[in-house]
């Protein structure tokens, strides 16, 4: 499996500023590209990925940047610009909406990608490529390797997860886990500045300097949330051999109705990175993660299977049939583990939820584990 491991580097002025070079002709390639790919479509004429790909030669010519900057890192712009046309391609075959692929504005392009390379810090298993990625004023060095999964020991345990707004997770062990809201927690300040911005004069130095501390207080959000969810995906996968989690659809989810608050919360939530977390992490550690069709869940009592509907403000599952009581989402955590373990449901007795406080998860150690998988 590969597993990406995210180093911090500290380039000088002079290196700094030749890296931004590299980047910024990178994105002039990657816009170019798309220029005359969008201009072929419109002539009728169908490139594929090596005709691009050729084009880059002729390219140096037009901007001598680009002979800065490594041949193999140009062929992996033309490589990024075909894999999101893909991948959007992909999206409209599931029906989703889309529209363009947009053309990079500057400081938008911000990975040199690199498949050829010599490194002098040790990395376990065969390395494959070596990413330098700008976030903001900072560098980092992202190293991908193909390793072999070290599994941990059996517990003999599983376990179902409900996902949610309210709570961030209730699980069927009866532990609900408190929603971290990230984004919303800075909420104010975010306003605030982008206020500050919207007020600068366009291209000043306060308007670069306000642009910067809107990037670096997204980037600290970020930090906080991806910092709760390995954590939170580390206890889990260290706990439990098998996981059972809903198949959702989040994309989807965000596109329904126009209630614009759902759609923020639903993205400061974060299930979807939650979930690829879980599963990179069970599959390094010999753990099982199950996905399941997500109807009924909520609607189905646990205990004699029978159809319950209610709205999303009822807070509380009530069977009228066996006379079974809980939480809504502990409830669904039941039946989201017992269709992926494929269990009939059996009488249970009802529990009060175990709350799980933020500063609970966050007080465990970070782990020593790999930053990204796929």
């Amino acid at each position: 499996m590969i597993i990406s491991y995210k180093y911090p580097i500290f380039p000088n002025k002079v290196t700094a500023w030749k890296l931004a070079e590299n980047l910024d002709a990178c994105r002039w390639l990657y816009n170019r590209l798309l220029q005359d790919l969008n201009e072929a479509k419109r002539n009728g004429i169908k490139l594929k990925t090596y005709d691009s790909q050729n084009m880059i030669p002729s390219l140096k010519l037009t901007n001598p940047k680009l002979n800065l900057v490594y041949s193999k890192v140009l062929q992996m712009v033309n490589y990024t610009l075909w894999s999101n046309i893909k991948g959007l391609s992909t999206s409209k075959k599931n029906g989703r909406k889309i529209g363009h692929i947009r053309f990079k504005g500057y400081g938008w392009y911000n990975t040199l990608n690199y498949n050829q390379f010599k490194i002098y810090r040790k990395i376990e298993g065969c390395i494959k490529a070596v990413i330098i990625k700008r976030e903001g004023e900072r560098w980092f060095a992202i190293v991908q390797a193909d390793q072999e999964p070290q599994q941990l020991p059996e517990t003999g345990e599983a376990v179902g997860l409900d996902v949610g707004l309210t709570s961030f997770v209730v699980d069927s062990v009866g532990n609900e886990i408190e929603n971290p809201r990230c984004a919303e927690q800075s909420e104010d300040k975010l306003v605030g500045l982008q206020r500050k911005l919207a007020r600068a004069v366009k291209g000043s130095k306060n308007y670069r300097m306000i642009k910067g501390k809107i990037a670096k207080l997204h980037k600290r959000i970020n930090c906080q949330r991806d910092d709760f969810l390995h954590k939170l995906s580390r206890i889990y996968v260290n706990n439990f051999d098998i996981i059972c989690v809903e198949d959702l659809d989040v994309k989807g989810l965000k596109e329904k109705g126009h209630n614009n608050g759902m759609h923020r919360s639903i993205h400061d939530a974060s299930w979807s990175k939650f979930i690829f977390m879980l599963s990179y992490k069970a599959q390094s550690a010999g753990r099982k993660l199950i996905k399941i069709d997500p109807r009924n869940t909520t609607q189905r009592c646990s205990a004699c299977g029978s159809i319950i509907k209610k709205d999303l403000s009822v807070r509380v599952h009530e069977c009228p049939y066996c006379g079974f009581s809980c939480d809504r989402d502990y409830n669904a955590s039941r039946n989201i583990l017992l269709a992926g373990m494929e269990q009939p449901v059996a009488p249970i007795e009802p529990k009060p939820l175990h709350h799980i406080s933020l500063r609970q998860v966050l007080a465990m150690k970070w782990e020593a584990a790999p930053f990204r998988t796929r």
